[in-house]
């Protein structure tokens, strides 16, 4: 069974993506391609609609990285954010 961590960590990266589509368009935004580079902040969404996908997360996933009381810098671009999902779901 080792090969299920990584479809798991695909996922979780499909549900990002998938969360921050569904976002946009309810908030009448359109979101950049979402490449490992590009900055949260400069993908079309503002802090609240990334606000609204993180929430969003912690009840679809059951993680919540940005309030687990850990002193971790916050993400700024989409591969730190996905790859700070991915290191909790470890």
């Amino acid at each position: 069974m080792s090969a299920q961590p990584e479809p798991q960590i695909s996922s979780i990266r499909s549900l990002i993506t998938q969360e921050l589509q569904r976002v946009a368009v309810e908030h009448g935004r359109a979101l950049l391609p979402l490449t490992d580079e590009i900055k949260l902040l400069e993908s079309g969404l503002d802090s609240l609609s990334l606000a609204v996908v993180v929430i969003r997360l912690a009840d679809s996933l059951g993680l919540d990285p940005l309030g687990s009381g850990e002193s971790a810098a916050s993400p700024v671009t989409f591969g730190e954010f996905v790859q700070m999902y991915e290191s909790l779901s470890d």
